[in-house]
């Protein structure tokens, strides 16, 4: 069963509140998702270390019920 845009943004938004989260459905099929995530906290952070503070946030659904996510991290520019 695919996973909703609107599901995705709610486990991001739970784990990083200050994010601004903007979800794209790239196939129109609720299973190839890409996903831009601006936040605070990910000042000082590389981007793998942003990545898996997203990834975090999933709780585990990559590879299951999200097959894909094309995702873009950065920290909010001052």
């Amino acid at each position: 069963m695919p996973m909703a845009a609107e599901e995705i943004e709610t486990l991001i938004r739970a784990e990083l509140p200050d994010a601004e989260v903007t979800i794209t459905d790239l196939a129109g099929d609720g299973d190839h998702y890409s996903a831009h995530v601006v936040s605070a906290r990910f000042a000082g952070m590389t981007r793998v270390k942003q990545h898996q503070a997203v990834y975090a946030a999933l709780g585990g659904r990559m590879g299951g019920v999200l097959h894909a996510l094309q995702l873009t991290t950065a920290a909010p520019k001052e």
